[in-house]
């Protein structure tokens, strides 16, 4: 991990700060920015996270799914947490939260909207950072690119029915046109684009030129990820200016998720008898976020200036200390599991 994304938190944290001032002191700019949309879909942030997302599909080799069968064990740990759990889990603690404990301390007509973004965070398994937990943990490389791989694959067909089915469940009303719309935007172009580049990468210069390539253009997926936090702090200014508890209410659920999330799957896999090197990125798996689609969707689905986007970028204040932490324990833990 390099010092800038070792610090990403803290990028994070002072891009809030200045989305929050521009916000306050220029409203007008970032309601003509918010004006600038087609279908629901913001244009201005459709580039951003475009940015975010190419670059992370580039690294992900396809070919490695003829290597799904050799191991399967440490695969069906992060399948089964990643669909069947995780943005369940995920559901029933916002309703919790929002509906429940957190009712007199937030504008009831909001809970629906931060209940539903906590759900687009908890229905996006991870699919960039993984390699940077997985890397920190010692992991097999090989084995966490075949679990990101077979993610990526369900995620384009599951993660669209997964979200509508938990927006209806919590009644919130799910516009499928947007909600598809943004899967094919976010996902599905992005990994043909992504496809399309390494093959024309490997055919040039194999995995070195794929490393190049992606080692040059990473900056502009963190820029993309700063400049959109920015952006969603500025429509959100006043609201969080009013309410500075609010981050932190946001922020409950996730953690909570997190933590649980990342025992069940470390758990799952000290009982199975998994190596280190598999155990450790595929509860790190199960934990993590794709929050840049959740990001993505949630202002697809309920705008820029909404709760939903909000508890999304919280996800993305959250994840990286959260993360961090889980690192070291699965890293003091290693002796604890077959080498």
């Amino acid at each position: 991990m390099s010092l800038f994304e070792r610090w990403l938190t803290l990028w994070v944290a002072l891009c809030i700060l200045v989305g929050l001032v521009l916000g306050n002191l220029m409203p007008g700019l970032f309601t003509a920015l918010a004006g600038l949309e087609y279908a629901s879909v913001n244009l201005v942030v459709a580039v951003l996270i475009w940015a975010m997302v190419y670059p992370m599909m580039i690294a992900i080799d396809f070919g490695s799914l003829k290597d799904v069968g050799r191991r399967p064990k440490g695969l069906i740990i992060t399948l089964v947490i990643n669909w069947l759990i995780k943005p369940f889990t995920m559901a029933a603690l916002a309703v919790l939260f929002f509906n429940h404990l957190f009712a007199g301390l937030i504008d009831p007509t909001k809970a629906p909207e931060y209940i539903a973004g906590l759900i687009l965070l908890g229905a996006a398994p991870c699919t960039a950072m993984v390699f940077v937990w997985s890397q920190l943990t010692k992991g097999d490389p090989n084995y966490t690119l075949v679990q990101v791989s077979v993610n990526d694959l369900i995620m384009v067909v599951a993660f669209a029915p997964i979200v509508a089915f938990l927006l209806g469940v919590t009644d919130i009303s799910v516009p499928w046109e947007t909600l598809i719309l943004s899967v094919v935007l976010y996902i599905v172009i992005p990994l043909i684009a992504g496809a399309l580049t390494r093959r024309a990468l490997m055919a040039r210069g194999g995995e070195v030129a794929v490393s190049d390539f992606t080692a040059r253009i990473k900056l502009a997926s963190v820029f993309g990820l700063l400049l959109t936090v920015v952006l969603l702090f500025g429509f959100q200014g006043q609201v969080i200016i009013a309410q500075p508890l609010l981050i932190a209410l946001i922020a409950v659920p996730i953690i909570i998720q997190s933590y649980g999330i990342f025992a069940l799957g470390y758990a799952w896999a000290f009982a199975w008898k998994l190596p280190h090197k598999v155990a450790a990125p595929c509860a790190l798996i199960g934990t993590s976020n794709f929050f840049e689609l959740a990001v993505a969707v949630a202002i697809g689905l309920f705008g820029l200036n909404s709760g939903a986007a909000l508890a999304t970028v919280v996800g993305v204040l959250v994840e990286v200390p959260v993360m961090l932490t889980l690192v070291a324990f699965a890293n003091r833990t290693r002796n604890r599991f077959p080498s």
